[in-house]
């Protein structure tokens, strides 16, 4: 549509809510539109068009009657937005065809009604807008432009406002009895001398792009929505905020530690006013989820979505493409595996070259690749093979953008597997491994063959086993070595080695990154983290293996020390059993790995793995004398931390108490609550005796 016609349809709009400078901001639909043709040649205006619109939802507030003057019964009678929609296309052609013209411009007086109501409800019922919505002019800021000093006329702009909820005629010429003539005059010069300087346009959809990270973002243009369904693409997003103009590539998907979405998104506009037309939407809804939207900055949206990479930016370098991101690929997969399971129905865009593995720092696959399809069929293609099976493990597919393309990739490549720990005066000794990708059937007999002739160089109780927080085996496992030389020989030759059909990666270690996974911390693709677990300082960490002697490093699997007696009132059927220091309690190379080598499930390497006899042997045990024991207690200190885990979800203190009866308990710290954060009963249990 042109710039500046002869002439022009003024427009005008009411909801069942809020209205005014709040129109739109209560997500209420809506009931009412008004337009009027203005032929500014003639000097004359059009007919009054008035059409009552029928909404979903049968209610209109307080406000909205008073402001309209409107009833529920009238409403209820009206047409659904479609058919007033399409009355106002033929009213409108049919005026200008009497007219003799063939273009018009569409005039609002705010462009709530275009970018707050209409589209936001058109896009939420599927509805198709005529062209016309797609551009208009603003005339509060063309007035506020040739008329700055226009003072309190200014709320007023249009004299054909007048009567717009009345079905009163309006006087087929400029102005309206009573209206000031140096106000008229102005209107008169707005319409006829004064060229329009700016036609704001609604964008018909999202362009994706890519955002360098020196790129000046400014922070009045960022938001952040939060409560986004897991599976919302940028696409989804800007359906959303259908009606703002979002700037190119300006959405985010955030993703947590795992690299999965976490339910936010930072989303840039072309300016401050859109921006701030999108903090009105807070709490409105996608779908049956209502979302959050609040003020973000600049930083926080280059962090996310800025990026650095040349193969990022010349795969994202062809437009008009709709990304799929392939998660949990077997790590051998080759291009041409990923194209054939896709299959010919979801030809990816130049073949292998629209495909982009992600990968380590060190080369080695992730499992994640990202896939350029040229049209939306070809994608919806592609998402119906969602966990269908590629070699021996099902492939999940979803939706992705630009961002989140940037966002994994720097994720994997600017950090290290495994990170710098703090800096120490205590010399870091790497005379450990860690074994990766270990079958999850693997127990210790098959790590023990997988050494082969290196186990002799094993210390004692020296092979942990890391599992995960429900308790199974997580395919990691650290071992203890004798020396650095005998960690870095094992690396060099027992490396990608096979057990059970599986390959395994070895890896040299020093004890602290070991001890920190073991207490219970995480070991993952952003390095090692430290446990979550907050401890009372009488049961903080021990001290870093480094600077402990062997002896105390690597205890036997059972209570060596007994506790002094202590005064009871239980019965004598539950007499305290202790167990005493002795000699075959400390591995030998010849005794049996199985029975001997504790493997506590993220078990403390610096404190034993206390486990409870069978009521018989404890017994026995408790009968015998140990004159030995008190001469030399392997844990003689006070507030010695033990670590359960596997107990029941319903267990309480008072069994806790019970299964430690005899002993002194200082404290509990039950880590439903503590450790893995979530109050579900994960079944641990730290105990200071």
């Amino acid at each position: 549509m042109a710039s500046h016609s002869d002439t022009l349809v003024v427009f005008f709009g009411a909801t069942a809510g809020a209205n005014g400078g709040k129109l739109g901001s209560d997500e209420r639909e809506i009931i009412l539109l008004v337009w009027q043709i203005v032929d500014l040649h003639e000097k004359k205006v059009g007919k009054l068009q008035r059409c009552l619109v029928k909404p979903d939802t049968l209610e209109l507030t307080d406000q909205c009657k008073e402001e309209t003057g409107l009833t529920l019964d009238e409403v209820v009678k009206a047409e659904p937005l479609d058919k007033v929609l399409q009355q106002f296309q033929q009213s409108v052609s049919s005026e200008l065809k009497c007219l003799g013209r063939s273009t018009y411009t569409l005039c609002v007086n705010s462009p709530l009604v275009i970018r707050q109501a209409l589209h936001p409800e058109a896009s939420k019922k599927n509805l198709v807008l005529p062209e016309c919505f797609f551009s208009f002019v603003d005339v509060r800021k063309e007035f506020h432009k040739c008329c700055p000093n226009a003072g309190p006329c200014f709320k007023h702009m249009l004299p054909v406002r007048v009567n717009l909820f009345t079905t009163e005629k309006t006087e087929h010429c400029f102005g309206t009895s009573g209206s000031n003539n140096a106000f008229n005059d102005a209107i008169l010069f707005l319409f006829l001398d004064h060229k329009f300087s700016s036609v704001e346009t609604v964008k018909y959809k999202f362009d994706s792009g890519t955002c360098s990270k020196t790129e000046p973002v400014d922070s009045e243009t960022v938001i952040r929505a939060r409560g986004l369904p897991w599976q919302s693409s940028d696409q989804d997003i800007a359906r959303f905020f259908k009606g703002l103009s979002i700037a190119k590539g300006g959405v985010a998907l955030c993703l947590n530690a795992q690299g999965r979405r976490n339910g936010e998104a930072l989303v840039r506009f072309v300016n401050s006013e859109h921006r701030d037309l999108a903090l009105e939407r807070h709490k409105h809804h996608m779908g049956s989820r209502y979302i959050e939207v609040y003020k973000a900055t600049g930083e926080e949206f280059l962090k996310i979505a800025g990026g650095t990479s040349n193969e990022v930016a010349q795969f994202l370098s062809k437009e008009n493409q709709v990304i799929i991101r392939m998660r949990g690929l077997p790590f051998t997969a080759t291009p041409q595996e990923v194209l054939s399971f896709l299959g010919p129905e979801s030809p990816v865009t130049d073949g292998a070259e629209g495909l982009l593995f992600v990968k380590y720092p060190d080369g080695r696959p992730t499992g994640d690749a990202f896939v350029l399809f040229s049209c939306e069929e070809y994608a919806q293609n592609a998402l119906k093979k969602h966990k269908q099976i590629l070699g021996k493990r099902y492939i999940e597919l979803f939706r992705s953008t630009a961002a989140e393309v940037q966002q994994v990739l720097n994720r994997y490549m600017s950090t290290p597997l495994i990170s710098t720990l703090p800096p120490s005066p205590i010399v870091s000794t790497r005379d450990c491994v860690r074994l990766r990708g270990l079958p999850y059937t693997a127990g210790i007999e098959d790590i023990l063959e997988f050494m082969g002739e290196h186990t002799v160089d094993i210390k004692p109780h020296g092979v942990h086993m890391v599992l995960n927080q429900q308790g199974r085996p997580s395919g990691d496992a650290f071992i203890q070595m004798k020396s650095s030389d005998k960690a870095f020989m094992v690396a060099q030759k027992c490396h990608k080695k096979t057990m059970k059909d599986r390959y395994v990666e070895v890896f040299q270690c020093s004890t602290e990154e070991m001890s920190i996974v073991l207490m219970g911390g995480t070991l993952n693709r952003s390095g090692l983290s430290p446990p979550p677990c907050k401890l009372p300082s009488y049961a903080a960490f021990p001290t870093p293996p480094a600077i402990l002697s062997e002896a105390a490093l690597y205890q036997p699997p059972l209570l060596a020390a007994p506790r002094p007696p202590q005064t009871t009132t239980h019965s004598p059927a539950h007499t305290l059993a202790y167990y005493p220091p002795h000699p075959h309690l400390y591995m030998n190379m010849n005794m049996n790995y199985t029975a001997y080598y504790p493997s506590p499930p993220v078990s403390p390497s610096t404190v034993s793995y206390f486990a409870a006899p069978p009521g018989a042997v404890a017994a026995a045990v408790a009968a015998q004398p140990h004159p030995a024991a008190a001469a030399s207690p392997v844990l003689p200190q006070h507030g010695a931390l033990v670590r359960m885990q596997g107990l029941p979800y319903n267990t309480g203190v008072k069994d806790i108490l019970s299964f430690f009866q005899g002993y002194q308990v200082e404290g509990l710290c039950c880590c439903c609550s503590c450790v893995c954060g979530c109050g579900c009963g994960c079944g641990w249990v730290w105990v200071c005796v």
